[in-house]
């Protein structure tokens, strides 16, 4: 009997709290707030992650096989153009100049034997002592010690360029960087000895979707001299701003971006070939219109608000959001700064709906 009074207790109260949470309910829908798309000036800033790379940077390699006589360089030091960097052994490409300026040398004297012996011939020949073949013979040996000298003289070109690469100089003023063979060591034609920077400017990279690009475009706020920030990656920001140079002709099939490329002064030497950060585009936004993105919601990939028309009637009207700034859009199309539309509730009402607004 207890029991029984006990669960018609419970089934009561719960009775009255169904019947409270209905009204709160009610009470919490009575009414809706509307309001009119904000027309305002603003700031907006797009973040793009960034690639850094040196104005220069390029791989200083050998060009000759032989051993590492002496590296002038430390790791990180500053080197300006033209400044011996290494030096790699030279007798072997010294000797081979050497023997080609013999060889040379040994060549001409024996044209000039041979100019003589032409003379001769010649002189027979115009008393009818020889016949034209011999003549022709010794105009033939002086021919090929002509083109033997010639030879030659590739040969020394040659050695001498050998030569000037034993020692090996710096394209450009810069930083070198890591240097992974030592003093002693062998190398072969084309080993990386090093990588030379040029820091004083830096480019970076950062790509734009294809959509953004286009949004940008046809609000005319993206242009070449539109000013770069560029953020770290402790967060600090460059002391100095960039400037977009150039992007590229095409959209990468594969991501649907287009690569830009920004360029930043760089003192002291802060930014590092190879670092990574994050672009920062600012676009100043002129009498744009503003609304909450829970204003709007979507219905198969396309946008739409709830405007309150004269009579307080909903009606479902599609929008065409370009930006977004924070939780609010920036509109295209679709609407007018005269317009009200439904700012909360919009999935407890429906489209012909008739609703009190908020005082």
């Amino acid at each position: 009997m207890l029991n029984s009074k006990i669960y018609a207790i419970l089934i009561a109260l719960l009775v009255i709290y169904s019947c409270g949470s209905g009204e709160e309910k009610n009470k919490s829908i009575d009414s809706f707030l509307v309001g009119n798309p904000v027309k305002t000036d603003t700031i907006f800033k797009k973040n793009y992650v960034a690639e850094i790379q040196a104005i220069k940077n390029v791989e200083i390699r050998s060009r000759i096989k032989g051993f590492i006589d002496k590296i002038y360089v430390d790791e990180g030091s500053f080197v300006k153009e033209g400044q011996i960097l290494f030096s790699i052994s030279a007798q072997e490409y010294s000797d081979e100049l050497q023997r080609a300026k013999a060889q040379l040398k040994s060549e001409i004297a024996q044209q000039k034997s041979l100019k003589v012996e032409l003379r001769n011939v010649q002189n027979l020949f115009t008393k009818n002592i020889v016949s034209k073949s011999e003549v022709e013979i010794a105009e033939a040996k002086i021919e090929a010690s002509e083109a033997r000298c010639e030879e030659l003289n590739a040969e020394i070109a040659t050695a001498q360029l050998n030569v000037s690469f034993t020692k090996i100089k710096a394209p450009f003023s810069g930083y070198i960087n890591r240097i992974p063979l030592k003093l002693g060591s062998l190398i072969e034609e084309g080993s990386l000895l090093t990588t030379l920077s040029d820091n004083d400017d830096i480019f970076t990279y950062f790509k734009v979707s294809e959509t953004e690009y286009l949004s940008f475009v046809h609000s005319g706020i993206l242009n070449k001299s539109k000013t770069l920030e560029l953020s770290l990656a402790d967060n600090s920001t460059h002391n100095e701003k960039g400037l977009i140079e150039t992007m590229d002709g095409e959209v990468e099939k594969s991501t649907g971006n287009i690569s830009f490329r920004g360029r930043f002064k760089n003192p002291g030497n802060v930014l590092k070939h190879g670092a990574t950060g994050k672009i920062s585009i600012p676009f100043d936004l002129k009498d744009v219109l503003l609304i909450p993105m829970s204003a709007t919601f979507e219905i198969q990939e396309n946008y739409y608000v709830y405007v309150v028309e004269k009579d307080n009637k909903l009606k479902l009207r599609r929008i065409y959001p370009g930006l977004s700034l924070g939780e609010n859009y920036v509109i295209e199309n679709g609407l007018s700064p005269t317009d009200k539309i439904l700012l909360e509730g919009i999935q407890l009402v429906k489209e012909g709906q008739v609703i009190k607004v908020k005082n």
